[in-house]
C-alpha cells in the first residue's frame, strides 16, 4: 500500500512540476480563492439512530395528617339461653263446647334422641247437645262419642329404620235422620270398634348400587255393636283386614329402577240380629284379596329438566271369579324456567279395594249388611301444569279423565231399615272428568293461605247421578301469626250440585231417566280459630265451627250441627 502511495505521489510532482511557470488569464476584477483545508476526521457508518432525551417532572406530592379518634363501644354479651328449644314429653289440650260438647287430648313423646322414638296420644270428643232442622224440629237423639289411642315407637340405625304402632278406636253415635225427637236412643245407636297394628322397616344401604327395601305390615279388626233384640238396627259385623307392602328400589346413576309387591286381604263376616225381622236367617261371609306387582324405572334427561317415569302395574282381583288387570303408569314432567312452569301428563290406573270400613269412613250411617265390590279405575288420563310465581307464591292446574268401575254410591235403604234413616251401597261405572285449580301464599310463618277450586263430571252408566257427590267443590284456608302470640286460623268449605235418590214425586224433587232426585242444596262450612300463647308452655284456644249456622243436609234427612263454640287451654310439661 506504500509503494502505490508512493509511485502515485512521484507521479503528480512530475506533472506539477511540468507546467509552465506564467499563467495567462483573461478577465476583469479581483478574484480571491478561498484557503484549503483538512478534513481532520475520518469517515464512518452510523447504524443506530440516538433517541432523543424526555424531560420528566417529577409528580407533585401532598401530604395529610393522619388524625385518630379512639371512641369507647359496649362490651359484647354472650347469650347463655340454648340454642336448641326444650322440649316437653308431655301436651295436654281440655275444652268444653256450646253444646255439652267435652274434648280433652293427651299426648307424650320422647325427646331428643339420635337412634329411638316413642310415645303415646289419647283423643276425646262427644256431644250431647240435639240437632234441628232448616225448618227447626227437633231429630232423634244425636249423641255421640269418639275416643282413639296409639302407642307408637321408631329405631333409627345407620342403615336401618324399624318402626310399629297400636292403635285402638272407639266410635259411638246414633242414626238420627228421623225428625222425631221421642224415638228410643239405645234403638237406633250404633257403635264401631278398631283395634290393629302396624309393623315397618326400611333399609338404608346406601344411596348408589346398592339394593334397598321397604316392608309395610299392617293388621285391622272391626267389630260393630251387637244390636238390642227388636231395635231397628240390621246386625253385626266382624271384619279383619290385612295390609302386606313391599318396595324395593336400586339407583345408579341418574336411573332408578323400583318394583312393588303388595297383598291385601279384607274377611267380612256379617251376623243377622234377629230372625223374625227378616225372611232369610242367614250370615253373609266374603273373602275379599288383592295381589298388586308395580315395577318401574324413574329417570331424567337435559340435566334433569325432563323426568320420566314409566312403569306398570299388574293386579289380581283373586276371589270368586279371578282376573288379572293390566295398568300402564307413565307420568313426564318438564321443569323451565327454573321451577316457574312446571308441565306434566301422564296415566294411570288402579285396583282399590272395598272394605266396610272403609264404606263406615266414608258414610257411618250406612248398612252393616252391605255388597263389597272392588273398584278399577280402567285408566286415568291427566295433565297439568304447576310452578313458582315465586318464593312465596306456588299454583297448579290439572285436568283428569278417568274411567272407573264399581264406584260406589250412598242410596237411602228402605228394604232393612223401616224407618229410613240407613243407606245402602249400590255400584256403578262412570266416566269421570276433574278440572282443578290451586294457589298457595305463604310469608314466612307469619301468615299462610291456599285455596282451591274443583269441578267434576259425572257420565253414569246406569244411575241418573253419581248420589252424593258434588259437581263443584271450593276450599280457603289461610293462618296469621301475630309477634308468637296470638294465632288465627280459618277455613271455608263450599260445595255445590250434591243430589240424592228417593223414591216418589215431592217439592222440589226432579225426574230423571225415571228416578227421582232431590237436591241437597248449597254446602257452606266455615271454622275460625283463635290460639294465644302466653308463653311457651301454656295456650289459650277458642275454636268456632260452623261459623254461619247452617244447617246443610251433608246426606239425606242428616242435618248438621248448627254453630258450636268450643274454648279450652293447652299446656306442655
Amino acid at each position: 500500500m506504500k509503494t502505490v502511495f508512493l509511485l502515485l505521489s512521484i507521479f503528480a510532482a512530475k506533472v506539477l512540476f511540468a507546467q509552465p511557470d506564467v499563467f495567462e488569464v483573461e478577465g476583469i476584477g479581483n478574484r480571491e480563492i478561498e484557503p484549503s483545508y483538512r478534513l481532520i476526521s475520518n469517515p464512518k457508518i452510523i447504524d443506530s439512530i440516538k433517541v432523543s432525551t424526555v424531560n420528566q417532572q417529577p409528580l407533585l406530592q401532598l401530604y395529610q395528617e393522619t388524625k385518630i379518634n379512639l371512641d369507647t363501644i359496649e362490651a359484647a354479651t354472650v347469650e347463655t339461653t340454648e340454642k336448641i328449644k326444650k322440649l316437653y314429653p308431655f301436651y295436654a289440650k281440655l275444652g268444653i263446647g256450646s253444646i255439652i260438647m267435652p274434648l280433652g287430648e293427651l299426648y307424650f313423646n320422647s325427646t331428643r334422641s339420635r337412634s329411638t322414638l316413642f310415645g303415646a296420644h289419647l283423643k276425646h270428643l262427644s256431644s250431647f247437645g240435639q240437632i234441628k232442622g232448616r225448618d227447626k224440629v227437633v231429630y232423634a237423639p244425636a249423641s255421640f262419642d269418639k275416643t282413639s289411642a296409639l302407642v307408637f315407637g321408631k329405631v333409627i340405625k345407620s342403615n336401618f329404620t324399624l318402626g310399629g304402632d297400636i292403635n285402638y278406636e272407639n266410635h259411638g253415635y246414633h242414626y238420627y235422620g228421623i225428625a222425631n225427637q221421642t224415638i228410643d236412643a239405645d234403638s237406633i245407636r250404633q257403635r264401631i270398634q278398631r283395634t290393629g297394628f302396624g309393623l315397618n322397616l326400611t333399609t338404608n344401604r346406601g344411596d348408589s348400587a346398592i339394593l334397598n327395601f321397604k316392608f309395610d305390615l299392617a293388621y285391622k279388626n272391626l267389630t260393630s255393636q251387637k244390636p238390642m233384640e227388636g231395635s231397628f238396627l240390621d246386625g253385626r259385623v266382624l271384619e279383619n283386614h290385612f295390609d302386606f307392602k313391599t318396595m324395593t328400589w336400586y339407583n345408579k346413576g341418574k336411573d332408578r329402577f323400583y318394583a312393588g309387591f303388595d297383598v291385601c286381604y279384607n274377611g267380612y263376616k256379617y251376623e243377622r240380629a234377629d230372625s223374625s225381622n227378616y225372611q232369610n236367617d242367614t250370615n253373609l261371609i266374603a273373602y275379599n284379596t288383592i295381589i298388586n306387582l308395580s315395577p318401574g324405572i324413574v329417570t331424567s334427561f337435559l340435566d334433569k329438566a325432563l323426568a320420566i317415569d314409566v312403569g306398570v302395574s299388574i293386579s289380581i282381583d283373586a276371589n270368586t271369579d279371578t282376573r288379572a288387570y293390566i295398568y300402564p303408569r307413565v307420568k313426564l314432567s318438564y321443569n323451565l324456567l327454573d321451577g316457574l312452569l312446571v308441565p306434566y301428563i301422564g296415566i294411570r290406573g288402579g285396583l282399590k279395594q272395598t272394605t266396610f270400613g272403609s264404606i263406615n269412613e266414608s258414610n257411618p250411617y250406612s248398612l252393616t249388611n252391605v255388597s263389597l265390590s272392588n273398584e278399577n279405575t280402567a285408566y286415568d288420563l291427566f295433565f297439568g301444569v304447576r310452578g313458582g310465581i315465586s318464593k312465596r307464591i306456588t299454583y297448579g292446574v290439572n285436568a283428569s279423565f278417568a274411567n272407573v268401575k264399581n264406584m260406589a254410591f250412598f242410596i237411602t235403604d228402605t228394604t232393612y231399615s223401616s224407618l229410613n234413616n240407613r243407606f245402602n251401597v249400590i255400584y256403578d261405572s262412570l266416566n269421570l272428568s276433574t278440572i282443578e285449580a290451586n294457589i298457595s301464599y305463604q310469608l314466612n310463618e307469619k301468615l299462610k293461605i291456599d285455596g282451591l277450586g274443583r269441578f267434576y263430571n259425572y257420565e253414569m252408566k246406569n244411575e241418573a247421578r253419581a248420589w252424593n257427590l258434588p259437581q263443584v267443590r271450593f276450599v280457603l284456608r289461610g293462618t296469621y301469626n301475630l309477634y308468637d302470640k296470638f294465632y288465627v286460623r280459618a277455613d271455608l268449605t263450599m260445595e255445590g250440585g250434591r243430589m240424592a235418590k228417593v223414591y216418589g214425586p215431592g217439592d222440589g224433587i226432579m225426574n230423571e231417566n225415571n228416578q227421582y232426585v232431590k237436591p241437597l242444596g248449597f254446602l257452606a262450612d266455615g271454622n275460625l280459630g283463635f290460639e294465644y300463647r302466653y308463653n311457651s308452655r301454656v295456650s289459650a284456644f277458642l275454636q268456632v265451627n260452623n261459623v254461619a249456622s247452617q244447617r246443610y243436609s251433608r246426606w239425606l234427612n242428616y242435618p248438621v250441627m248448627p254453630i258450636q263454640i268450643l274454648g279450652g287451654i293447652s299446656a306442655r310439661f
